[in-house]
């Protein structure tokens, strides 16, 4: 199948086409195979641990929806939360970006990794956190109030997971430390990624926008996988990551199906039984792997209730063949026994593990938005969802006063786009491209962008009311990100004690069956997302991005408290954002605290010396195990 096709048949999910005018296409970009010389996956073995996982690879086979699935997360509206693939290594040992049908994948995810050589400790997590609360002033478009989902659309705990049907299309063996992960060995465990997820309130819905609701938080499970063979020699370009993704449930079941291959609106929507959690609850994190699939947990401390989802068969999770694209029902299992550095990922940008994370470069607050480009969905058990309200440039904000910012782009060959940037060493310079297929490192278009204030949607026919807080673009439809770093994210209005800001997400743990983690390591893959940056010599690969006038970052203090989990001050207590007066303890030498290049995995990724776990250092008071 052509790029060009390829990316038509993306553009279904991202504009106001009828299905029905790109049903061939569609047919054709899940009927191909990878390459003539793909060879199958080989069978998984479990261990006699999880004997009920083994016939998951010969159990029911799931048909691809050939126009709207999630069979690419690079071509649907979830791009803005995959996973990011480190790119291509070529015959002469050069590493590069990956590209997916002409566009750079990629986002930007400060993190810390958790490090131990316990048994149990990279599939038995417990986390402690208190969510942020947005000021009770309304957000502005030029950044002076800022709500918490311009920041981040989405801070996730992530965990290997086994899928042999992954990269580098190898057996794994769950829960167990005989998988390699490493980067350069290939005989690697197939591998996925798993996150999960928080998504933050006010800019509503979630399956164009950001948000579950307007005034509370949700949280999902996301699997994600990559249909390629080791050092991506052959891939299929057809589902080349593929994500099972399910919001966490009071009742456990997925509102609509979590499999790549057929969601449906209930899938990005919700039902009454997806938990909700209001803004300063304190929860308790917990995942862990039983023999009938890994499960994410989260127990609202506040106000009792509590939301779980296990990613089984049962539940209709899947993984893919990398022939064809079908679905097979998979349980999902820890790929490791225990969290060492080692124990990577190792199609990932981020090295991968035991991670704490808050995702960047998905918002640009604006005055006015231009360009209608519309936004609407027809899923094979018929359902719909349609928004015109969608827009492509943002005016004003966060592109300046009186500025405008990037698109329109055309929807047809040769796909160009007015306006291109790119980074620069002070700001946002010129892209040398016009097409967003181009394979440029710019940002094409602010799409997805929704006025501020109500608009109408339409869900199966009926017509609904949703709102953004304030006006605002994604950034996540022509390339996946905020690629000249304008936007709010690289502004310095990340927490910081002052009432226009949100307050500070808190963390404390992890926890593994009652024992913490010793050691930790601080990670950005920011660099990858920046034209300045040689990711095959780290040169110019740089936290903050160059013309970022902010970059956020981790940082601890002993005066929070984080509810009934640490109910009096002493405790030492993860913060991320900006330095609070009075507050801060420590914040690692702010961005230095992200290293410098790894170029011997990924340049565009900078890691940290691993150090030890500073929340258990001394002055910190100890927290018990929960």
């Amino acid at each position: 199948m052509s790029s060009g096709l390829a990316i038509v048949r993306g553009l279904a999910w991202k504009l106001a086409i009828p299905a029905a005018c790109l049903a061939v296409v569609g047919q054709l970009a899940v009927s191909g195979t990878a390459s003539a010389t793909h060879t199958a996956p080989a069978t998984r073995t479990a261990p006699a641990t999880h004997t009920a996982s083994a016939a998951n690879l010969t159990a029911g086979t799931i048909t691809p929806n050939t126009m709207h699935n999630l069979l690419d997360c690079n071509l649907t509206v979830l791009r803005r939360l995959c996973t990011d693939p480190r790119g291509k290594v070529e015959p002469n040992g050069e590493r590069y970006r990956f590209i997916d049908h002409g566009e750079y994948v990629g986002h930007d995810e400060p993190s810390v990794k958790f490090i131990s050589s316990v048994a149990g400790s990279a599939f038995h997590v417990d986390y402690g956190m208190q969510l942020p609360v947005d000021p009770s002033a309304a957000p502005t478009s030029n950044g002076s109030v800022t709500d918490y989902g311009e920041l981040t659309p989405a801070p996730w705990f992530g965990l290997p997971i086994c899928d042999a049907r992954s990269y580098p299309q190898n057996n794994c063996t769950p829960d167990s430390d005989t998988n390699s992960g490493s980067a350069t060995n290939s005989g690697a465990a197939g591998s996925a990624f798993m996150e999960l997820q928080f998504y933050p309130p006010g800019f509503t819905p979630f399956i164009d926008g950001i948000s579950c609701s307007q005034t509370q938080w949700c949280a999902a499970l996301t699997i994600d996988s990559l249909e390629c063979t080791f050092n991506f020699v052959t891939c299929n370009n057809n589902c080349i990551e593929p994500v099972n993704f399910s919001f966490l449930q009071t009742n456990g079941v997925p509102p609509g199906p979590p499999a790549p291959q057929d969601p449906n609106t209930k899938t990005f929507l919700g039902n009454s039984q997806t938990l909700k959690m209001n803004p300063g609850d304190v929860l308790k994190v917990a995942i862990s792997d039983p023999i009938n699939g890994l499960k994410a947990k989260v127990t609202d401390l506040t106000t009792g209730q509590i939301g779980y989802i296990q990613a089984s068969n049962t539940n209709g999770f899947a993984n893919t063949r990398i022939s064809d694209c079908s679905g097979r029902s998979h349980t999902f299992h820890a790929e490791y026994s225990s969290a060492r550095k080692s124990h990577q990922v190792p199609w990932a940008a981020l090295e991968g593990g035991v991670l704490m994370e808050q995702e960047l470069g998905h918002f640009e607050a604006c005055s006015t938005v231009s360009n209608q480009l519309g936004f609407s969905v027809k899923f094979k058990d018929g359902s719909t969802f349609t928004d015109p309200n969608v827009y492509q440039t943002c005016g004003g904000g966060s592109e300046g006063a009186t500025a405008t910012g990037e698109g329109p782009c055309q929807l047809t060959t040769p796909f160009n786009c007015t306006g291109a940037t790119t980074q620069g060493t002070t700001g946002p310079t010129a892209c040398p491209k016009s097409s967003f297929t181009s394979g440029a490192l710019c940002e094409f278009s602010d799409a997805f962008c929704m006025p501020s204030g109500s608009r109408t949607v339409t869900v199966n026919g009926i017509a609904k009311t949703r709102s953004f807080a304030v006006a605002g673009c994604l950034q996540n439809a022509f390339q996946n990100g905020d690629l000249d770093f304008e936007g709010t994210p690289y502004q310095a209005d990340w927490p910081n004690g002052t009432s226009n800001f949100p307050t500070s997400f808190r963390y404390i743990g992890p926890f593994s069956n009652g024992t913490n983690y010793p050691s930790v390591q601080f990670e950005t893959d920011a660099a990858g997302s920046e034209k300045l940056c040689d990711v095959t010599t780290g040169v110019g690969c740089t936290a903050p991005p160059a013309g970022a006038a902010f970059y956020p970052f981790w940082s601890m203090n002993n005066t929070q408290t984080v509810g009934s989990l640490s109910p009096t001050p002493g405790a030492c207590v993860w913060n991320f954002g900006n330095d609070i007066a009075g507050v801060t303890s420590t914040d690692f030498g702010k961005d230095s605290q992200y290293g410098t290049p790894d170029v011997t995995r990924y340049g565009g990724t900078l890691t940290s010396p691993v150090i030890s776990n500073p929340e258990f250092a001394t002055g910190c008071k100890p927290i018990s195990p929960f």
